[in-house]
């Protein structure tokens, strides 16, 4: 592959999950892997992690309950309007600036219209 992949959800996006244990639960995106595409949600598949004490970072060691990743295919952005799932499109704009053409690219809610 040349490059990363390019995804339409980024970190601080409002997304809910649309299939699997946490079904329509809404959260805040934390970080994004392009490479593997998946997103870590807020909230969202919650695992127990047992944690040994004593490791280099792990601190005092016990049951650490965290965030696991979920592939992206698996949430949909939130629109901002209506509080429901939205697909997005992105729009180009011609916008000129210091006597320069630039396109701008715009992430847009199907479901409203509104810029995201």
């Amino acid at each position: 592959m040349a490059g990363k992949p390019k995804m339409k959800i980024k970190k601080n996006d409002l997304v809910q999950v649309m299939s699997g244990k946490d079904k329509g639960l809404q959260g805040k995106v934390i970080s994004v892997d392009p490479e593997r595409q998946r997103v870590l949600v807020e909230g969202v598949n919650r695992i127990t992690k047992h944690v040994k004490a004593g490791q280099p970072g792990g601190g005092a060691g016990g049951i650490e309950v965290t965030e696991a990743p979920i592939h992206v295919s698996n949430v949909m952005i939130v629109d901002p309007e209506t509080n429901k799932p939205t697909r997005i499109r992105i729009r180009e704009e011609q916008v000129e600036r210091d006597g320069r053409t630039k396109t701008v690219r715009t992430r847009v809610s199907v479901r409203s219209g509104k810029d995201l």
